[in-house]
């Protein structure tokens, strides 16, 4: 396998291999200064919650998403904090879903914290007293400086009886999702 070996004025070096397949591959890279990302290393995530949340009605909640279904450069924390807090800075593809529940729900929303404070609140629902459950969804393309930004999720339900982040299966879980789409 042939390699180009590029070192740096002071240290280090940048290693450029090519892969061990047949054919011809080709890589442009864009003219940008700072990091420079392909599609194979692009953080990514998606969590869900394992089982019910009860929350408090009438108090905005974190959702616990405690269950990955990946997580490309462990960048969420589904033990602790709940929270995505990615280590390379760009633009953040986000989506979010809980499904609410109550005896009677009254009011609901969903919304993205950026750094412990709301960011962007999604699809809300008054309802009227007659729904005991619905879906309320989120989503929005944010900056992250991939050092020290976290996103976290977080619902509100108005309602009577048990209020809950239901987890009933995978169209109806509650869920966050993140993507990077661009470097910054």
């Amino acid at each position: 396998m042939s390699s180009i070996v590029v070192s740096g004025d002071t240290s280090g070096a940048v290693t450029l291999a090519v892969p061990a397949v047949a054919g011809t591959n080709t890589a442009t890279l864009p003219a940008a200064t700072g990091t420079v990302m392909v599609s194979g290393n692009m953080p990514a995530f998606s969590a869900y919650n394992s089982a019910s949340q009860t929350v408090t009605t009438s108090t905005e909640t974190k959702a616990v998403l405690n269950t990955e279904d990946f997580d490309t450069a462990s960048a969420f924390d589904s033990t602790t904090n709940y929270r995505f807090t990615p280590t390379v800075a760009g633009y953040y593809q986000v989506n979010g879903q809980l499904r609410l529940s109550a005896t009677s729900i009254l009011n609901g929303w969903v919304s993205i914290y950026k750094n412990g404070t709301i960011y962007l609140r999604g699809m809300e629902i008054a309802s009227g007293a007659t729904i005991t459950e619905q879906q309320v969804v989120i989503t929005c393309l944010i900056y992250l400086n991939g050092s020290t930004d976290y996103l976290e999720l977080w619902g509100y339900i108005q309602g009577t009886g048990t209020c809950q982040f239901v987890c009933a299966g995978t169209p109806y879980t509650s869920r966050m999702q993140a993507s990077m789409v661009r470097g910054a």
